[in-house]
């Protein structure tokens, strides 16, 4: 039976991982600092659990011993927490991710890592595709993009098995909704459920390729099963486009009283995001995605039947 590791498995995208992954019957290798993933969320599941750092080398690298594949999640998130302490996002997402890709190198294991579409940044045209070129706009998508380029080089120098995901707004079960960088599907149910008002940062016109969590995992693990080597960043989302406002409008399906607040746009915020799914769908023919408005309504359910599963968790700020 092989043995999995998956950084930042207590982690939100983590933790669906692992539960998927044990379901399968795989043993599973937990490296997480929890300083946003919670322990709960992976505790008594039958995984091994290592409390590391991505920035301790040699830790990282003792942590991941026994590993026949490694999925590498960690990563110190979001764009305005980035932008307040960008020492921290690059020593945690660029440095974190070179450590990581070390033990890969020296152990020739295979790995996935997770960049993000905010690497596009300041290309404006749409939908992406992965030729176009990338213009960071903050720390975040500039840490990330930089993980990109240090998985190309290592699978192309060492010729090491690698596959590179671009994760586009992922969402679903298990994404806490209760800290200031909380992203917002989650944020504003949480807020709907406790009859707060929605603040909308800009006009809500701004567009999102939003990927639901179980599109993101069977991807992941089939590219792991069919041992895909994509060292190139693979875009991971399906190309369906979606407001702030149509999906206030749906939300205003369950609750029609809903209040919102429009105010000014944030600094680092893209526009608009789409994806061109034309290499996904290549790569992965067999994976269709959840409609978007009954995967909504999932989340929504899971959180009205499971929110005090991932409240209170460790303090997000800087």
């Amino acid at each position: 039976m092989s043995t999995i590791a998956v950084t930042g498995g207590a982690g939100f995208v983590g933790t669906n991982l692992v539960r998927s992954l044990l379901s399968e019957k795989f043993k599973v290798i937990v490296i997480d600092d929890f300083s946003t993933g919670l322990r709960s969320n992976v505790e008594g599941l039958g995984c091994e659990i290592r409390e590391v750092s991505l920035v301790n080398e040699p830790e990282i690298h003792d942590a991941l011993i026994g590993s026949d594949y490694i999925f590498h999640l960690a990563a110190r998130g979001s764009v305005p927490r980035s932008i307040r302490n960008p020492r921290a996002t690059h020593e945690v997402n660029t440095s974190g991710t070179m450590n990581v890709l070390e033990y890969a190198r020296k152990n020739r294991t295979p790995i996935s890592f997770s960049s993000s579409s905010s690497v596009y940044g300041t290309n404006l045209q749409l939908p992406k595709n992965e030729k176009m070129w990338t213009g960071p706009m903050t720390p975040y998508a500039a840490s990330k993009l930089s993980g990109e380029a240090l998985l190309q080089s290592y699978s192309l120098s060492y010729n090491m098995p690698a596959i590179t995901y671009r994760f586009f707004n992922v969402f679903g079960p298990w994404q806490r909704p209760d800290h200031d960088y909380a992203a917002v599907i989650p944020k504003w149910i949480w807020k709907i459920m406790n009859n707060e008002k929605i603040q909308v940062f800009g006009d809500g016109e701004q567009s999102r390729d939003f990927t639901y969590v179980d599109d993101v995992v069977r991807i992941l693990i089939t590219g792991m099963k069919q041992n895909i080597n994509h060292p190139e960043p693979l875009n991971l989302a399906f190309g369906e486009r979606i407001t702030l406002n149509q999906m206030l409008n749906f939300m205003k399906e369950r609750k029609p009283d809903l209040e919102v607040e429009y105010l000014p746009e944030r600094s680092g915020d893209v526009k608009n995001s789409q994806n061109d799914p034309k290499e996904l769908t290549r790569v992965f023919p067999d994976v269709k995605p959840r409609e978007f408005r009954a995967a909504l309504f999932d989340v929504w359910d899971w959180l009205d039947k499971n929110s005090q599963r991932v409240l209170n968790g460790p303090k997000v700020s800087d």
